[in-house]
């Protein structure tokens, strides 16, 4: 059988390994194994949103709203955009694919940092386009304005804070950067760690509307997943100017968010309280990470995130700890495929962040 010639120079995009799979594998039970993986919210999610979306059950039989409006008018007194700035999709990640598709083809050209968000580079290869790297492990913007000027990209993404290496980009820098940005190159901003960052360094956070405002190429990327807690709920957003957002409406399947998701995030949204202590909590817990890094003498990546990037020595093997502290029941995110002899551990609660020093030291 024969498939679109596209795919055949596509790599799967590999999440983090679900608990139950470890389960079967190793043979370890559940309630042992501690998955700091995928940057979820060890947390939860607001106990607000747990019993709202209780009270919705009743009604699964019936299509979610496909105005989306409470969630809209949520997001739209969140940011101080009209409706009309506002797509939602299943995860940022599906708005990610509807610009692709909106503004990409065969022959355009994406330009992305060199370690970044894996889906920018899946969702151009849907579509044929060339991907542009640059050199650099961090964002430099001034390397991304020289490979601009050569390469004259369709799309250009910044992933502020990165994923996955938690660094992030000053907010005077990328208003910069886009001032010498023509409006025919889109521009997305993908700020999916952008409330973590908000609250570790005032010069990182990124206000969408005084950016979207100026710039009406420019697109920006926010999601529930992170530091409101709804992973499993699925529910990113994009805010750009109007015209923007109706092209993408166009590429918008019918009903692509549940009515429980729907639901949880409008509720997410008014509890700020819940999203702070969360945020504060992590970066007590991040502390201690580098204070590990430091005792251990591995190197890491300051981070703006939920996640902290640990670079090994040469004398350590990032798959091999990997797979070490994966036979324990601790998963965390090998970064070898990024080219990378490094981790991505999400900060998880106390006890969890306890336990991985425990079985990290034995390896390190």
């Amino acid at each position: 059988m024969k498939f679109n010639k596209k795919l055949q120079s596509m790599r799967t995009y590999e999440a983090g390994k679900p608990i139950e799979l470890v389960v079967r594998e190793f043979g370890i039970e559940p309630k042992d194994i501690i998955k700091l993986a995928s940057n979820e919210n060890p947390y939860g999610c607001s106990l607000k949103v747990q019993e709202a979306v209780k009270d919705i059950v009743a009604n699964m039989a019936l299509y979610p709203d496909d105005s989306m409006i409470k969630l809209k008018d949520a997001l739209s007194s969140r940011f101080e955009v009209e409706n009309k700035n506002i797509i939602i999709g299943s995860g940022s990640d599906q708005v990610i694919e509807f610009l692709m598709h909106a503004k990409a083809d065969e022959n355009s050209k994406i330009l992305i940092n060199s370690v970044t968000f894996a889906m920018y580079e899946i969702y151009a290869r849907h579509v044929g386009s060339e991907i542009i790297r640059t050199s650099s492990q961090k964002h430099d913007l001034d390397e991304f304005y020289m490979l601009y000027k050569k390469e004259n990209p369709d799309i250009i993404f910044l992933c502020t804070p990165n994923n996955p290496t938690g660094d992030a980009l000053d907010v005077n820098k990328i208003f910069e950067f886009l001032d010498k940005i023509d409006g025919e190159t889109l521009v997305v901003v993908d700020g999916a760690y952008m409330e973590y960052a908000a609250f570790k360094d005032g010069s990182k956070s990124l206000n969408p509307k005084e950016l979207i405002q100026k710039y009406e190429n420019v697109i920006y990327l926010g999601t529930f997943s992170k530091a409101y807690g709804l992973g499993g709920m699925r529910v990113g957003y994009g805010l750009a100017d109007e015209k923007i957002i109706k092209e993408l409406y166009k590429l918008r399947p019918p009903f692509n968010i549940t009515t429980l998701s729907l639901e949880a995030a409008s509720v997410a949204l008014s509890d700020e309280e819940f999203v702070n202590n969360s945020i504060a909590l992590n970066f007590k817990e991040m502390k201690r990470y580098e204070d590990f890094a430091k005792k251990k003498k591995i190197d890491i990546i300051e981070s703006y995130t939920n996640f902290i990037t640990l670079c090994l020595n040469n004398n350590q093997n990032s798959t091999q700890l990997s797979n070490s502290l994966l036979q324990k029941g601790m998963i965390v995110r090998d970064l070898s495929s990024y080219g990378m002899n490094a981790i991505r551990v999400t900060v998880g609660t106390n006890e969890q962040n306890s336990r991985f020093f425990e079985l990290a030291s034995e390896f390190i």
